[in-house]
């Protein structure tokens, strides 16, 4: 068998979102931490960053300072 590897392609992949969800940290740290752990290429990271890392409003946007509820 070529490669050594017994998972089914994309399973580290599958992993990898999983763990990502479990922590519920949805950020770019989270996404390179999930990379290295999992072993994933540069296409999986890109796909990773681009469907799970949560958009936040840039800030200077806001005017006023923070709020609070």
């Amino acid at each position: 068998m070529k490669g050594g590897s017994l998972l089914p392609k994309g399973e580290n992949l599958r992993r990898a979102v999983r763990w990502i969800s479990d922590q519920g940290d949805h950020t770019y740290a989270a996404v390179e931490d999930a990379c290295r752990r999992f072993d994933l290429s540069p296409s999986d990271e890109e796909f990773l960053l681009k469907h799970l890392v949560t958009k936040t409003p840039q800030r200077g946007n806001e005017e006023g300072g923070s709020k609070t509820e």
